[in-house]
């Protein structure tokens, strides 16, 4: 009897948990009669009653539902990982609390998942939303396409199905700073994608800020490209072909006529452009440095404060 987890992350999801569970288990008699499920619900240090929620519905379904809570908010991608840690399903599905991501498309995963794929993604072919978030999102995973990870399918995914040695990969790797879905492709198992258009946000509002959008985009190009470091070197090389040239001119120029240009102005270009250039090229190294910092100290992805279930804790 295979044992489907399901990890859903939560972050200021009071409203969502009730529709949420409703649509989780409803969809549960799509499946074949053979599959058993446990829900992994990881509060990722939500400020409002989303831990009072998740701990009513736990009391509702004591026998499917796991609560971590964890000690202040990670991010949803480390809560992820929380949640693939303390999973014990064979096979495994993340999705979002808000139901932007249709349940019933986990159906078809795990048909796949049965036909022997270690990983099964749900691609978004177009989303509801509008104006800057879809902009957004839409040129994030083509710069991610194009710059990093080739392979990864069109329109960018975070609903995902996955075998139990996927998620053993993932918690080794450890990871920092990264993003979880694309540390599953990097593995290189072969994997099957399923196109679905992301709907619209119905209850409560996006945490996903502009901000934390910038560092995901950041930490994803950083962890599993070059490009940024090797576009420096190409950048600073032509650089210094045209300080070359622009040096022979000079001279040049000091050789045929000793008064020559004042050249005031151009000099402070030039001044100015190597300077700002130098500077962005250092913000880039430093970037990797503090990485790479982050990473030797080894601190925890997350710290766990509590969790609920009904199983003793040696099972966990």
């Amino acid at each position: 009897m295979p044992k489907l987890s399901v990890i859903i992350p939560c972050y200021y999801n009071e409203q969502n948990i009730p529709v949420t569970l409703q649509e989780l288990i409803s969809n549960e008699a799509q499946f074949p009669a053979e599959v058993t499920f446990e829900y992994v619900f990881v509060d990722d240090g939500s400020g409002d009653n989303t831990l009072q929620a998740l701990r009513t519905a736990q009391q509702r379904y004591p026998d499917r539902i796991r609560v971590i809570q964890l000690a202040g908010n990670v991010g949803s991608y480390n809560a992820i990982v929380a949640g693939i840690t303390y999973a014990t399903g064979d096979c495994m599905s993340v999705i979002t609390a808000d139901m932007q991501d249709p349940p019933e498309l986990m159906v078809q995963m795990y048909s796949h998942w049965k036909q022997g794929f270690k990983l099964v993604i749900g691609n978004r072919q177009d989303r509801e939303e509008t104006g800057f978030s879809k902009w957004f999102a839409q040129t994030f995973h083509w710069l991610m396409k194009k710059l990093a990870l080739p392979n990864i399918p069109d329109g960018g995914f975070d609903f995902v199905f996955f075998d139990r040695q996927v998620a053993d990969e993932v918690i080794k790797m450890h990871e920092r700073n990264s993003n979880v879905f694309y540390l599953m492709v990097w593995l290189g198992f072969a994997y099957v994608n399923i196109p679905y258009v992301r709907r619209k946000r119905e209850i409560g509002k996006s945490r996903w800020t502009v901000s934390k959008k910038i560092k995901l985009l950041i930490d994803s190009l950083l962890s599993f490209s070059f490009f940024p470091i090797r576009a420096i070197s190409v950048v600073g090389l032509l650089l210094g072909l045209v300080a070359l040239v622009y040096g022979l001119y000079i001279i040049g120029l000091k050789l045929l006529d000793a008064q020559g240009p004042p050249g005031w102005t151009t000099l402070m270009v030039v001044v100015l452009f190597v300077s700002a250039f130098q500077m962005i090229a250092l913000g880039v190294i430093g970037e990797y440095v503090w990485r790479s910092m982050d990473a030797a100290r080894k601190r925890p992805l997350y710290v766990v404060q509590e969790v609920y279930a009904t199983k003793p804790a040696s099972d966990i």
